[in-house]
């Protein structure tokens, strides 16, 4: 017992009792304290932590010893947090092999159109096949031994029903009467020879045909691009061969800006840029449907001129409500456009099966837009070949292009004697 501590508990009123019985308890606590085994110092852990630390640092800088795992080991080492390093092991990784995955796909989806030269052979080979209705027609009347007048009116129907038109036909006939009058034409070979000539003088191989797609270089260096308008009524496949065209051009060399100014069909724009994602054409379109599509246009050839591109093409809206409304939209497009880079080609989309319809189309749009070529599509049958002839009569502009299919490398530059050709196989 503590004499010390009894005497204070008993003057704090505690009872005797009472108070040995805490002074007991007291001095068997110190006792036990005394007796009990010395404790490792509670420094050590402290101590150790901090000589750990290192590695752990080390591993999370990516380095680590020769022959040893970013993170090996890291779990087991006492005093360190299991999974510690574990997020900088893996996060690495990941990130370095992001920038692969995200790139190969694009290059993957990117398409090599086919070569311009020789598209048209195909056209020629498909015409063959198909018979070559107009040509065959033509070449059994001329080959029959005498050509009575049922014979001239059959030659004159058959180029009229393939859209060759009125005043050309007339003028084939009469070639061909006096040809054959004077040449007596016996020879299944020369009546081929002599009909050759004739269509061939019809198509006119002295047209330019050239396509205006060299951007020119100003004093300054800046360079222009050449710009191509592109016109014509919904439901001739204008968008699409404006998609085509892009395939066309970059098969040639040419750099491509697409500019989709026919706000106000909604697929237009997004039918557009899937066309030129294809083969890695930008488009530049509205943010809303029903903008300004002289905006766009504007935009687009500014952004091309920026880009130092080859060719800018603008596409416009089919509408043929009446000539007054296509004449103002086309005309503030056309101005627009002049105020960051001459106009170089406007091209007129037909429909070669539309016949006299397609004719009347041109009218109007030569008169309103100044069409400087014209692009036919769904010319792989012959039964309106004719309308080569007549179009170009009527608008006084070449044919400069034509859609030989359904395929996306079916447009083709525009090839006198290769068309005449495939009517004659």
């Amino acid at each position: 017992m503590n004499p010390d501590l009894l005497p204070v508990l008993l003057a704090a009123g505690i009872p005797i009792a009472v108070a040995v019985a805490l002074v007991s308890l007291v001095v068997r606590r110190r006792r036990d304290d005394e007796s009990a085994p010395p404790t490792s110092p509670p420094t050590s852990t402290v101590d150790e932590v901090p000589q750990q630390a290192g590695p752990a640092a080390d591993e999370g800088d990516g380095t680590a010893a020769p022959g040893v795992a970013p993170g090996a080991g890291l779990p087991t080492q006492p005093g360190a947090p299991p999974d510690a390093a574990a997020p900088e092991a893996v996060a690495v990784p990941e990130q370095a092999g992001a920038p692969e995955v995200e790139t190969a796909p694009e290059a993957a989806e990117l398409e090599v159109p086919a070569p311009a030269t020789g598209r048209l052979a195909r056209l020629r080979d498909r015409l063959a096949r198909s018979g070559s209705p107009l040509g065959a027609r033509l070449l059994a009347v001329l080959s029959r031994d005498h050509l009575s007048e049922d014979d001239w009116d059959e030659l004159e129907e058959t180029l009229l029903l393939a859209d060759v038109g009125p005043g050309p036909t007339g003028e084939l006939i009469d070639a061909l009467r006096v040809r054959v009058r004077v040449e007596g034409l016996q020879d299944p070979a020369q009546v081929r020879t002599l009909l050759r000539e004739q269509l061939l003088a019809l198509v006119d191989p002295a047209l330019d045909r050239e396509l205006a797609t060299a951007p020119t270089t100003g004093e300054d260096g800046t360079v222009t691009p050449a710009v191509l308008l592109v016109v014509g009524v919904n439901g001739t496949g204008k968008t699409t061969t404006i998609g085509k065209l892009a395939r066309l051009l970059v098969a040639e060399g040419r750099s491509v800006v697409l500019g989709a100014a026919d706000t106000f069909r909604a697929a237009a724009a997004d039918q557009l840029e899937t066309w030129g994602s294809r083969v890695g054409v930008p488009t530049v379109r509205a943010d809303r449907d029903g903008a300004d599509p002289a905006s766009v246009a504007f935009d687009a050839v500014r952004t091309g001129k920026a880009a130092g591109v080859d060719v800018v093409v603008v596409d416009t809206a089919g509408r043929l409500q009446n000539k007054a409304g296509l004449m103002d939209e086309l005309g503030k497009i056309t101005r627009v456009i002049g105020k960051e880079a001459p106009l170089t080609e406007v091209l007129l989309v037909l429909d070669a099966t539309t016949g006299q319809n397609g004719l009347n189309q041109a009218r109007v749009f030569g008169e309103v837009a100044g069409v400087t070529g014209i692009v036919l599509t769904k010319l792989d049958g012959t039964a309106k070949g004719g309308i080569v002839v007549a179009v170009q009569r009527e608008l006084g502009v070449p044919v400069k292009l034509v859609g030989l299919g359904e395929g996306p490398d079916d447009l083709a530059p525009f090839d006198p004697e290769a068309f005449v050709d495939g009517l004659l196989h």
